[in-house]
């Protein structure tokens, strides 16, 4: 009986001991765990002055209504990290700065805000509401990054957009859209104001382009 209990008693030691050891690893890893690093969200800012509100003063208002869709856009395009390409093919990020959106959703709600300031479309909604609507910008964006070009930055935001009739689903017009704009400086929310401006760029040739086909198609509702 005594050396059973004798048994039992190095056995709970042993397992005390293992016990110790395990809580000290743990301990330790976690001590060697690195602490996340800091994020910095960002709006994408407003340009300076918007050209829309100029070339949409006076105009007749178009009785229509239009669905700004979210473009399209490939896995590196579809998230919330600020994109650089500081040599050729190679894409990185910025460290510790993200969107505050999907870059998608920034630029629809851009071009939603650019219609808006140019007042020509009478109704105006986005695929977040999916409203009827007589017509649809969709898009697929292409470039929404900075490069890096004789060691200075410069902001890409490129978009191919088509203004599709709802009803039978028939492309009126397509065009691509590419603005590029040299920020100040190089530190991230020097960029992040450089994004700004090609956007807004893109946004109101986009604008002032889709009105005037749809002002175009009205007489005849782009039958022919």
């Amino acid at each position: 009986m005594s050396v059973r209990k004798a048994n039992v008693s190095s056995l709970n030691r042993i397992v005390e001991r293992a016990g110790l050891v395990t809580v000290i690893a743990l301990a330790s890893a976690c001590s060697v765990l690195p602490r996340p690093e800091p994020v910095d969200t960002y709006l994408l800012p407003g340009a300076s002055a918007s050209r829309a509100v100029a070339q949409g003063q006076g105009a007749q208002v178009l009785p229509v209504a239009l669905r700004v869709s979210r473009p399209v856009a490939g896995t590196q395009l579809s998230g919330q990290r600020i994109l650089v390409v500081p040599e050729d093919n190679r894409v990185s990020v910025y460290k510790g700065a993200n969107w505050s959106e999907p870059v998608p959703v920034l630029l629809r709600d851009r071009i939603v805000e650019a219609f808006r300031s140019d007042g020509r479309i009478a109704a105006l909604s986005s695929d977040e509401q999916r409203l009827q609507a007589d017509y649809e910008i969709a898009s697929e964006l292409l470039a929404f990054h900075s490069e890096y070009r004789d060691g200075a930055p410069e902001v890409v935001v490129r978009l191919d957009a088509r203004l599709v009739q709802r009803d039978g689903r028939r492309i009126v017009a397509s065009r691509l859209f590419e603005a590029r704009q040299r920020p100040v400086g190089v530190a991230v929310p020097q960029v992040v104001a450089g994004f700004g401006e090609a956007s807004t760029a893109v946004a109101d040739a986009l604008v002032a382009w889709a009105a005037d086909e749809v002002a175009r198609c009205l007489p005849r509702a782009c039958a022919d």
